[in-house]
C-alpha cells in the first residue's frame, strides 16, 4: 500500500473539513488519532516553532520535561534546524537525543513546513528499537504537508 493510500489520510482530510481553521483542535485531533492508529507510537506530539525554540503543543503519552527545546538541540531541534525528517533507530546511540523516558528506544521527527520555513514538527517516540520505517516517515510527512497550510499566519512585526 502506498502511503497516500493509507486510511489515516482520508480521515485527516475529513477532520480538516470538519474542524476548518481551528488549528489547536486540528493538532489535538492529529496526535490523538496518530497515537490510536499505530501501536508502536508510544509518545506522539507536536512542537511549534516560536522564535528560536520549539514549544510543546498537544501530545499523547507521559508528560515530558522538554516543554521548550532550543533550535538545533536534540533530535527535535536538529530536524527543525535542518528542515528535514530524522529517523533514529536507537536513541541510546545518538548523542543528540534528549532523554525523556528511559523506555524510549527510537524516534522519528518530521518538520511541518510552510514553504521552506519550519513552523513546527511531529515527534513520535517508540519503546521498540528501529520501530519507524520509510512508510512511517512518509506518512508523517504527508500529515505535516496537510497541516502546514492551515497554520495561523505568523504575527507581524
Amino acid at each position: 500500500m502506498s502511503v497516500f493510500d493509507h486510511p489515516f489520510l482520508p480521515r485527516l482530510d475529513q477532520a480538516i473539513v470538519r474542524l476548518g481553521r481551528d488549528w489547536t483542535a486540528l493538532l489535538h485531533w492529529t496526535v490523538t488519532n496518530l497515537a490510536a492508529e499505530f501501536a508502536h507510537f508510544h509518545w506522539t506530539g507536536i512542537y511549534l516553532l516560536e522564535d528560536q525554540e520549539l514549544v510543546l503543543g498537544p501530545y499523547v503519552g507521559l508528560p515530558t520535561e522538554h516543554q521548550r527545546i532550543p533550535l538545533g538541540r536534540g533530535i527535535c531541534g536538529a530536524a527543525a534546524a535542518e528542515g528535514r525528517s530524522i529517523v533514529v533507530d536507537d536513541v541510546r546511540a545518538d548523542p543528540r537525543y534528549l532523554s525523556c523516558f528511559v523506555s524510549t528506544r527510537s524516534e522519528v521527527v518530521v518538520p511541518i513546513l510552510s514553504g521552506e520555513r519550519v513552523i513546527g514538527e511531529i515527534d513520535v517516540d517508540s519503546d521498540q528499537p528501529a520501530a519507524f520505517g520509510e512508510a512511517d516517515r512518509r506518512l508523517l510527512e504527508a500529515v505535516a504537508a496537510r497541516l502546514a497550510p492551515l497554520a495561523p499566519p505568523e504575527p507581524g512585526p
